[in-house]
């Protein structure tokens, strides 16, 4: 079993990657497509934020975006073309931030037991495993995304290298 030190240690690995990998990307920028099958940094990060609230809803914790929200950025949901289509990158940046904040917290006080609960992330459709497992999932194909920001970082045309 994982336990909340080692997944707070995985959490704000995670976070500040990200943070370095999005730094100084607009708006528009986070909408470039890739010229291969892919999606835009708007929606890596948003799906990030989505997933993380499978986070949220297993730890009990307040949510930062609605279902809808949460949709528009699921795995398998369309590539965002229009802008119109898109949430704002400064939300989805500060959501991210939210969310980081809320689940921080709760490992700060959760328990071994807390980690050892059966739980099935909302809107996936498996059998339950420990609470901690699925922590440990989910925050694995956050890292997955990590290395999609990386690349999309170089496609917005910032042509340096924050990872070194």
């Amino acid at each position: 079993m994982i336990d909340a030190e080692s997944l707070t240690m995985i959490l704000q690995r995670n976070f500040g990657v990200i943070m370095m990998q999005i730094d100084g990307i607009t708006h528009e920028e986070s909408l470039i497509q890739p010229p291969f099958f892919g999606n835009c940094m708007n929606w890596v990060l948003g799906h990030m934020v989505m997933s993380r609230e499978r986070i949220l809803i297993m730890i009990g914790a307040p949510r930062v975006w609605t279902q809808e929200q949460c949709d528009r950025y699921e795995r398998g949901s369309q590539p965002i073309i229009d802008p119109q289509d898109a949430l704002p990158f400064d939300k989805i940046v500060a959501d991210f931030k939210t969310a980081q904040e809320r689940i921080l917290d709760w490992f700060k006080t959760c328990t071994p037991g807390d980690l050892a609960v059966e739980a099935v992330p909302h809107h996936i459709p498996t059998d339950s495993a420990p609470r901690w497992d699925w922590l440990e999932f989910l925050l694995w194909h956050e890292a997955y995304h990590i290395g999609n920001l990386e690349l999309l970082r170089q496609l917005a045309g910032k042509n340096d290298k924050v990872i070194g």
